[in-house]
């Protein structure tokens, strides 16, 4: 009788505009990834339950060299996003995709952004600022995690470039 308590309040007005800014985040950060030649950069772990989230259940959990986000019910019966990057000394390549995730993030979850105020839900509790050293760990412990490729994109400027050696 609880779960099913909790499987109607996860169904929230609340919850489902979460789900929905987690899920714009999740393909964002999967297009900045793909702009990278580099395929280790672009490999990924995934973990998704497929069961009714109730407290504690990671809904959704990705995991990469440079970016780590999660989707995870809460034990208020509300999702919650955590994010991490990897930490980067200098500006580069990675700073660029790192800091475009950042602002993707609150840009999606600005309560103008939404019908529902759900700027609450990004939580900043903990930070995971060394994504590369999570994700090894994670490969080599794996359980619950499934491999994925990103496939290569190259930005327009690219395109571009190599159109033009051509």
């Amino acid at each position: 009788m609880k779960q099913k308590q909790n499987s109607i309040q996860v169904q929230s007005p609340y919850n489902k505009c979460v789900q929905q800014a987690y899920n714009a985040i999740y393909k964002q950060a999967k297009q900045l990834l793909s702009t990278l030649e580099n395929e280790e950069l672009r490999y990924t772990l995934e973990r998704e339950d497929k069961v009714q989230p109730i407290v504690g259940t990671i809904v959704h959990e990705f995991i990469n060299p440079l970016l780590y986000l999660r989707l995870e019910c809460h034990p208020t019966n509300t999702f919650a996003i955590h994010y991490g990057f990897e930490e980067s000394k200098s500006f580069n390549e990675f700073a660029r995709i790192t800091s475009a995730f950042v602002r993707t993030i609150y840009k999606v979850t600005n309560k103008d952004a939404t019908d529902v105020n759900i700027e609450d839900a990004v939580r900043t509790d903990y930070c995971i600022y060394l994504c590369s050293e999570m994700y090894e760990y994670i490969e080599e412990r794996n359980k619950h995690h499934q491999f994925k490729q990103i496939r290569y994109k190259p930005t327009a400027a690219k395109r571009k470039q190599m159109h033009a050696v051509a």
